[in-house]
């Protein structure tokens, strides 16, 4: 090699190039000739377990493990992915990772691994080449689940229709071997093989397919390979029949007969021909028509081109004409055609319907008409002749009306009773005439007929009574209450206007009080209402309706007034006066309770507004006395003493229950000494509050006061009795304005038994007009105990003397109160 590459250099210096790589190559052959001392194959299947041994390197390269170890001994690969790991203790090839051959080498075959073990010191290099072997890990899978197919029924036997292979990763025997088509009545499958060895079907028509048998055929191809154990996949397969026009429309009849009365209505249906076509879609689609033979029948008779409908065109007359007869054509849209004859046989007829004229009509009628009142005078009349010219006429039964014959063909709707407008204001009449033909006809004529009203209801309130509330003060012209009436009848009618009724109210014309809405029914206040004068009074409402002549009707009214807290309670006892002064006297010896003296107190207002109570306001000792609540009793709270001050002075405030509240205070001088002198020597104190010294002269004019006092008493309990006794059968004055009523006191004011209750007579003198602004009242005060006896026995007696006169007089009111 030297000698021949030193002469080629001689030649050229390409030459000479060559030889230098030449003997490169030859170095690095001689060294890898040196390195190289084995070569190595194994095989194992695909999809082994990691860590399972393929091959024993130690026993098949010759070497031991001490050698594995000392020269440190690696796989070297030339791809990144190691498949192939080498165990060094044991001297074994591993697999390290799973092997899919499908993936690292697809349909190449055979598929193997290369790699290299290096050992060092000495170098030494080993070739080792692991074929991986296929296993049956995969089925035939076709890429749809279904297929669908469309085939005319008129492709000829022998024809081809492609169908999807199946794939199988797997190679060799593994692989896609062969297929199967079930079922195989019409077809049959064809496997064929293309230049690379794959393999393909085709689907061969082996009978002609018939639509009108079976639309469509469900097959199946099984795609079967060669592995242990066999492994399959499958597809389904619809042959869709797709129709082919193979077949003429057929008539269901040949021949049609109908039996037709002559008045059968125009566009009434006589028939309907059918004929079928056994093909589908637009080769199925048949239209109908008359064939030229008809002739003249076509007039009278028209035939649906689609539905096969026959139907009257014209007026049928028997006496023209008895039978037609029809030619009928079938045909589909290739020309494909049938035909079929209809006899059409006409029957005499009750044709014509009697004819209802109405020759009057009155209406509206009121509703008071008599029975047998004529409404609507008829003619009625059928053209036909014998039986079916016989007619018949009537109404409904359940209406008030009847029909009667006057004369041939003439007849008169009569009224069979009495109508009422408010129970039925309408009617509609329908009248009925029936030949006697068979079969018959009938017609009905419908009369509307308007009862008009006639004022026979007069208005109903819808209470017998009423009862209206209305606070006193109220303003003038208040809303205080409306009432409403109905009237059954319309129009004027029905028309209600409310009047007020003149009734006397208090002796006085009520429409002072009130006035009412005359369309409405709005109750107004005439004036300002006040419960201590007139707590309730009835008026009477008349409501009228419209009619000529009117009719009405009544209802009465309550009116109630309710109270309102608009007057302060009245101290009756004690009474205040300007300049006298007047002591209650308490005995130093007075033990804890001793009723000192009671405030009598009245509210003229109702309810709880006259509900009083009465506290303490002011009091010289707050300690030596206390007021009852309820009862306005005045009591020592503890035991009078020596050091108590003479003179006491109470002041009581007597409070009603009303919202807002009023009340009245009274001032109450108290004495508290044992003897009348001892008083004396205090009195002047209670008025001037100033010490003044006793003067004999003052008690001897006051003690003649008191004689004095006494006797104007006597006199005037004496006059009372005889007054009393002479007006007590007289009626009470009745006025505009009723005077205040002082309530009845249970005896709970009086204690006959003598357990300390005041003991003292009061008299009052009043004189009362119908004004009672101008009314006065004059009070006698009671003399102490020391100087007035009282009576054991205690009675309390209200009189009260009213007298009606025509103009207005006085009353007077005498009460006596006596414990």
């Amino acid at each position: 090699m030297d000698v021949l590459c030193s002469h080629n250099a001689r030649n050229t210096g390409s030459i000479s190039r060559v030889c230098r790589r030449l003997m490169q190559f030859l170095v690095l052959f001689v060294f890898v000739l040196t390195v190289a001392r084995g070569q190595v194959r194994y095989s194992t299947p695909e999809e082994m377990n990691k860590g399972s041994v393929v091959g024993n390197i130690v026993q098949d390269l010759g070497l031991d493990v001490k050698r594995l170890k000392s020269g440190r001994a690696r796989i070297f690969t030339e791809d990144s992915r190691e498949y192939i790991g080498l165990n060094v203790d044991k001297g074994t090839l591993v697999v390290r990772e799973r092997i899919d051959r499908e993936e690292l080498c697809a349909q190449v075959t055979p598929c193997s691994l290369h790699f290299q073990i290096i050992l060092e010191n000495p170098m030494e290099l080993h070739r080792i080449d692991v074929e991986i072997l296929d296993i049956n890990d995969h089925a035939p899978v076709f890429n749809k689940k279904d297929i669908s197919i469309e085939i005319k029924e008129s492709m000829v036997a022998g024809s081809l229709f492609s169908l999807e292979s199946a794939h199988d990763p797997d190679v060799g025997q593994n692989t896609l071997q062969r297929y199967t088509l079930n079922p195989t009545d019409h077809f049959t499958l064809k496997e064929l093989s293309r230049n690379d060895g794959t393999k393909y079907v085709e689907m061969e028509l082996k009978t002609p397919l018939d639509r009108e048998q079976q639309e469509e055929h469900k097959l199946i191809l099984t795609a079967f390979d060669g592995g242990s154990p066999q492994k399959s996949g499958t597809v389904k397969i619809t042959v869709i029949v797709i129709d082919a026009n193979d077949n003429p429309p057929v008539f269901s009849q040949p021949v049609y007969r109908v039996s037709l009365p002559e008045n059968v209505p125009k566009n009434s249906i006589v028939v309907t021909v059918r004929a079928t076509d056994k093909d589908q879609g637009p080769n199925g689609e048949v239209t109908y028509s008359f064939s030229q033979s008809t002739g003249k029948a076509m007039e009278f008779f028209t035939i649906d081109p689609n539905t096969g409908d026959i139907r009257v065109n014209d007026i049928l007359d028997y006496e023209k004409s008895k039978q037609y007869e029809l030619n009928v054509k079938a045909m589909d849209k290739d020309g494909l055609t049938d035909t079929s004859k209809v006899l059409v046989e006409i029957t005499d007829v009750n044709d014509n319907a009697p004819v209802i004229s109405v020759i009057s009509f009155s209406n509206p009628i009121p509703e008071d008409s008599a029975p047998e009142t004529v409404i609507a005078m008829l003619n009625i009349k059928d053209i036909d002749s014998g039986k079916n010219g016989q007619i018949k006429c009537s109404v409904n039964s359940d209406l008030p009306f009847r029909i009667k014959s006057s004369s041939s063909n003439f007849y008169s709707l009569v009224t069979d009773q009495f109508l009422d407008r408010e129970k039925v204001s309408e009617y509609n009449i329908t009248i009925r005439a029936t030949d006697e033909g068979s079969p018959s006809f009938s017609t009905n004529k419908t009369l509307q007929l308007k009862i008009s009203d006639v004022n026979d209801n007069a208005p109903v309130f819808q209470r017998q009574s009423y009862t209206a509330y209305v606070m006193e003060n109220n303003t003038p012209g208040v809303s205080i209450f409306a009432v409403t009436a109905s009237d059954k009848d319309s129009g004027n009618n029905a028309r209600i206007s409310y009047f007020l009724e003149d009734v006397l109210v208090n002796g006085v014309s009520a429409s002072t009080y009130i006035s009412v809405h005359a369309e409405s029914g709005e109750i107004l206040a005439v004036r300002s209402f006040d419960y201590e004068q007139t707590k309730e009074f009835n008026i009477r409402l008349k409501a009228q309706d419209g009619g000529n002549p009117p009719l009405s009707s009544n209802v009465s009214v309550k009116i109630i007034i309710q109270d309102q807290n608009d007057n302060a309670p009245q101290v009756l006892y004690p009474v205040q006066t300007g300049g006298s002064v007047v002591a209650e006297m308490v005995p130093r010896s007075a033990d804890v309770g001793y009723l000192v003296t009671k405030v009598v107190a009245v509210d003229v207002d109702s309810g709880q507004n006259a509900w009083l109570s009465y506290k303490l306001q002011k009091a010289t000792d707050r300690a030596l006395f206390e007021v009852g609540a309820q009862n306005g009793e005045i009591r020592t709270v503890r035991q009078v003493t020596d050091k108590d001050a003479v003179k006491q002075k109470l002041t009581v405030v007597v409070e009603d229950n009303g919202q807002p509240s009023r009340s009245a205070t009274v001032n109450i001088n108290v004495a508290v000494a044992d003897s009348f002198p001892e008083v004396l020597s205090e009195f002047t104190d209670f008025t001037h509050d100033k010490d003044y010294n006793d003067n004999l002269t003052f008690y001897l004019v006051l003690a003649l006061a008191v004689v004095s006092f006494l006797f104007i008493v006597s006199i005037i309990a004496i006059l009372s009795v005889k007054c009393y006794r002479w007006r007590r059968e007289r009626m009470f004055y009745k006025s505009g304005a009723n005077l205040p009523v002082i309530p009845y006191y249970p005896p709970l004011y009086a204690d006959v038994g003598g357990t300390g209750t005041l003991k003292q007579a009061f008299n009052y003198e009043m004189c009362g007009t119908a004004d009672s602004r101008k009314s006065d009242m004059k009070y006698v005060r009671p003399g102490s105990q020391s100087i007035i006896s009282l009576e054991t026995s205690g009675t309390q007696t209200l009189l009260r003397v009213q007298e009606h006169n025509q103009s207005l007089g006085e009353s007077e009111i005498q009460v006596r109160l006596d414990p």
